[in-house]
């Protein structure tokens, strides 16, 4: 597959690149992408859920009332779940939601989420963004020559560019990560895929 590269102004340089077919044109494996961004997803869970148990509320432990004779329900503490203020039964307890996928598979999901990417015509090559200070305004402009803004847009270079990064920080529903650092989540979850022409580079070896 070849795209043309365009500039920040959002011109057509007459420069080609080709995107590789193992990479880029592959038949996208549905499962295999649902295990990653499952993975992703899961990751990113704190885990951090909490409910107090019977044994942890705050309460007197005496018995209510005698067990027989009363003519009533037979009861135990004020802590008895099945009173109000009670502790919870099978409550939510601290864990880690994090599972482990092997390399392969999330390689394979990582070029299906890109060739879905590439066949649906989301991806767009351009030249490596030069900003002289990081300035919000400087991106908005990059994004409206290139016809994304106010789009869901993901912006892949080949390394770190700290005066991009700061210019886009602010832009709703923009992001830039290292080619090296792409996952099929990222991929998929935007409307238009920006690659540098470095960034080709390193995904086409991915």
């Amino acid at each position: 597959m070849e795209l043309a590269v365009y500039n920040q102004q959002g011109q057509d340089t007459g420069r080609r690149v080709n995107l590789n077919d193992e990479v880029f044109a592959i038949e996208p494996n549905e499962h295999a992408l649902y295990l990653d961004v499952k993975q992703y997803l899961a990751n990113q869970r704190q885990g951090t859920h909490k409910s107090k148990e019977r044994s942890e509320v705050s309460g007197s432990t005496r018995k209510l009332h005698k067990q027989k004779g009363g003519g009533g329900s037979r009861i135990g503490d004020i802590n008895s779940p099945v009173l109000v203020g009670g502790g919870r039964v099978f409550g939510p307890r601290p864990r880690d939601y994090r599972f482990k996928l092997n390399k392969k598979l999330k390689d394979l999901a990582r070029r299906s989420a890109l060739s879905i990417q590439a066949a649906a015509n989301h991806i767009i090559v351009v030249e490596e963004p030069v900003f002289e200070a990081p300035k919000t305004k400087d991106f908005v402009n990059f994004a409206k020559n290139l016809e994304v803004n106010g789009k869901k847009l993901l912006l892949v270079l080949a390394g770190k560019n700290n005066n991009v990064f700061l210019s886009m920080r602010n832009v709703p529903d923009a992001r830039m990560m290292v080619a090296s650092d792409i996952n099929a989540y990222a991929v998929l979850n935007t409307e238009a895929l920006l690659l540098s022409e470095a960034a080709v580079e390193v995904i086409n070896k991915l």
